[in-house]
């Protein structure tokens, strides 16, 4: 990644292309928000990241590099290898690397991790765990009265999702401001092409839609011979997470 400064509409055209879960644009729109929401522009943004994963740390980059006055505060995952690799990947980004500043003691590990990142004085967090968690965070993060950008998909069954929106119920009237990374909707070219299509009819009266979404595939499962001795079936499940319906 080039350290040069690009404008935003280059940076999130750069990132819907390169990845499929691109988000530089719903984080933008995400901090805004914040801002917009009584943090004085003045005051430094304190970042809690929730999920250190592959998709998280990309997510920890694009919300970085979206405002001046923002840092990493602190960060929680199941795994301290999981956080130990995003921290390393962090700091080699030239962009984003002075803004980290996240010491051992705000390191936190383990299935109740995300509890002190609600507690260490973060203005917003990132959640982006596996999806089987995100209701639970979700819940707590609105309770504790925390700026929130939840990755997708929301839940990974209908309870989840029903428990969803009954926080995003108790989050209306509060100061607070929740963006989801749907990140198409907040893609300018896409935007405007359905603004062209949809309302001023472009190819006419639209009656129907077919539509193919062309991703990577999934990750395979690890062999068993990689499942270290005494490593417990969750553990196993949650590093092999696309893998199993549940998370």
């Amino acid at each position: 990644m080039s350290s040069k400064k690009k404008p935003a509409s280059e940076l999130d055209r750069r990132n819907f292309i390169r990845t499929a879960a691109g988000t530089a644009a719903a984080a933008g729109a995400f901090l805004g928000a914040a801002r917009g929401a009584g943090i004085d522009p003045s005051q430094k943004l304190k970042v809690g990241f929730i999920g250190t994963g592959g998709r998280g740390t990309g997510a920890a980059v694009q919300a970085l590099s979206a405002d001046d006055n923002i840092s990493l505060h602190a960060v929680a995952d199941v795994f301290q290898d999981r956080i130990d690799g995003a921290l390393a990947q962090l700091a080699k980004d030239k962009n984003v690397a002075q803004k980290v500043d996240v010491p051992k003691e705000r390191q936190f590990v383990g299935l109740d991790a995300y509890k002190r990142v609600l507690d260490s004085g973060v203005d917003v967090v990132l959640l982006t765990t596996t999806p089987g968690f995100r209701p639970v965070h979700l819940r707590a993060a609105i309770e504790a009265g925390k700026h929130v950008f939840a990755e997708k998909p929301m839940a990974v069954d209908a309870a989840g999702a029903r428990h969803c929106l009954e926080s995003l119920k108790m989050a209306e009237g509060k100061p607070i401001s929740i963006v989801a990374g749907f990140c198409w909707r907040y893609s300018p070219s896409r935007r405007e092409a359905y603004k062209k299509v949809m309302e001023e009819g472009l190819i006419g009266d639209v009656v129907a839609v077919y539509a193919t979404y062309y991703s990577n595939h999934s990750k395979p499962h690890l062999a068993p011979s990689l499942r270290m001795d005494g490593m417990s079936d969750i553990e196993w499940q949650i590093r092999n997470w696309y893998n199993y319906t549940w998370l």
